[in-house]
């Protein structure tokens, strides 16, 4: 696979995509490693956890195997330089049960030895496992065009509709092929040569398919990664400097700060719009609204701030200890605020994730979706709320006794938000903001 130094916007899209997956019920394996010796920085910046180094599977056994279906020379004799044999596929999209969702015209696959290589380090992949673990092996086929990197956004899938895992063994490995639209038709015949080739391929193969990245006004400008990266961080430092003062830029903690706001930035402008469909980049992007992450993450430290000054009258012992949840007087929220929090974004929190939980594991289509704009939707709609509520309620009162019945009860509601919160930026890779 030729190495490349510049990689399209579009491949930084769908890294957002992948999140190392948290849960103990699933194990998730990533592969091709990063090529471009550039990007482990960059996606480090991102909290993308990536390999940077694969495994070379010998390929001799898949070499053998092709080799020996081809037993006429005068075929041999017409294929193109570098190809080892030329197999049919259409029998296998006939199949019960795999014929959903591929294109009717896959037929013919010209195998090479780089071909044999990505199925090679497929087969290694899948029959490495910790034991315990229910396997998702995120795949992607190698091609010397940028937008091959589509493969990250599968871990980020697993973390946000994470399976039952079935019984420990060979059929219970789920691969998912992260592809662009482009690529997607010769993706369909790898999976295919994967099935005729080796009799233990696993038997659930799914595509999750990525729109294309365009930069708005340039569509024939290419923006590399690390250029995207360094554009929104410089627009998230202009615009603190403007309304905090140019000092800022001095303090140490502001960097890591800045920093975290960058990657909200950029994850919330690309997870919010459907993987499937086209994503358009303006050249600026506002930091102000209500949509941006920037506004979620702020919304995040305003809820940190406000148990932080709970904790400090707490120990100056001006409120007392916080009471146990069952001797709280929920009866004294009044305010419509607090209600519409309660039932916009606490109670339908569970819900939503069963809503989500979208990878068919087990069902015959080959097509999966990674709902990820319907989590930011949702983030961004309970920060306008508690924005709202926040700016209008005064929550810790004076500190007299017949007020601390109701300023505990909007103190719970407020931990529940805080933990959905927190919890809806986990599954986009986001970890919480505790101050601005």
């Amino acid at each position: 696979m030729p190495g490349t130094c510049e990689f399209e916007i579009s491949w930084r899209r769908d890294a957002h995509y992948k999140r190392a997956s948290g849960t103990a019920r699933v194990c998730v394996r990533l592969v091709p490693a990063v090529q471009d010796p550039h990007l482990p920085t960059f996606l480090q910046k991102l909290r993308v956890d990536w390999p940077t180094a694969s495994k070379n599977a010998p390929a001799e056994t898949l070499r053998d195997f092709v080799l020996a279906k081809f037993t006429s020379a005068q075929d041999q004799e017409t294929l193109p330089p570098g190809v080892l044999g030329r197999l049919g596929l259409k029998e296998l999209v006939k199949e019960q049960g795999r014929g959903a969702g591929y294109d009717p015209n896959v037929d013919k696959c010209l195998v090479t030895e780089e071909l044999l290589c990505v199925l090679a380090e497929l087969q290694e992949a899948v029959q490495h496992w910790p034991k315990g673990n229910y396997p998702v092996l995120v795949s992607n086929s190698r091609s010397c065009r940028p937008l091959a990197n589509h493969i990250a956004c599968i871990s980020a899938v697993t973390a946000l509709f994470p399976c039952k895992p079935p019984d420990s063994d060979v059929d219970s490995c789920m691969v998912i092929h992260v592809v662009s639209c482009e690529e997607e038709f010769q993706q369909q015949k790898l999976d295919l040569l994967w099935w005729k080739l080796d009799d233990q391929a696993p038997l659930r193969q799914k595509h999750l398919v990525c729109g294309p990245v365009k930069v708005a006004g340039a569509p024939s400008t290419l923006m590399t990664a690390p250029e995207y990266y360094e554009l929104r961080h410089a627009q998230v430092c202009k615009a603190s400097a403007l309304k905090h003062g140019s000092d800022l830029a001095q303090d140490p903690a502001w960097t890591e700060i800045s920093e975290l706001l960058t990657v909200a930035t950029i994850k919330f402008e690309m997870l919010s719009t459907a993987p499937q469909s086209q994503l358009l980049l303006a050249d600026i992007i506002s930091t102000k609204g209500t949509k941006s992450g920037i506004f979620v993450m702020y919304n995040c430290a305003r809820l940190a701030t406000l148990f932080e000054g709970y904790k400090r009258n707490m120990e100056q012992g001006l409120y007392p200890t916080f009471p146990s949840v069952k001797s709280l007087d929920f009866s004294l929220l009044h305010d419509e605020g607090e209600w519409l929090l309660l039932f916009n974004s606490v109670l339908p929190f569970p819900d939503l994730l069963s809503q989500i939980a979208g990878l068919f594991c087990t069902g015959p289509g080959l097509h999966i979706s990674a709902r990820t704009e319907t989590v930011c939707k949702f983030l961004v709609q309970l920060s306008m709320d508690f924005s709202s509520y926040y700016n209008r309620v005064h929550i810790l009162g004076e500190a007299r006794p017949h007020l601390f019945g109701q300023m505990f009860a909007r103190l719970q509601l407020l931990r529940a938000i805080r933990e959905v919160l927190h919890a809806g930026l986990a599954m986009l890779g986001l970890p919480p903001l505790s101050h601005i």
